[in-house]
């Protein structure tokens, strides 16, 4: 008798295999979307407020006044 694996079984393997690799797939699909969705949300969020501190009306050329100790 010969210890290969007989065809029907190699291919059930096979198809095992490609199920599981689908299910990866799938599993990793679903979490680079809601990363993309995640990164989009926090991108949103950077952009108001970096909208905010800039509206925040900060006079760049209007010198400090001294710390009280002075």
């Amino acid at each position: 008798m010969s210890d290969a694996p007989s065809e029907p079984s190699r291919l059930d393997a096979l198809e095992t295999r490609i199920a599981h690799q689908d299910r990866t797939l799938a599993d990793l699909n679903e979490v680079i979307t809601a990363q993309w969705r995640r990164i989009d949300m926090l991108e949103r969020q950077v952009a108001q407020l970096r909208e905010e501190f800039q509206n925040m009306g900060d006079p760049r050329g209007v010198p400090e006044p001294p710390p009280p100790h002075y």
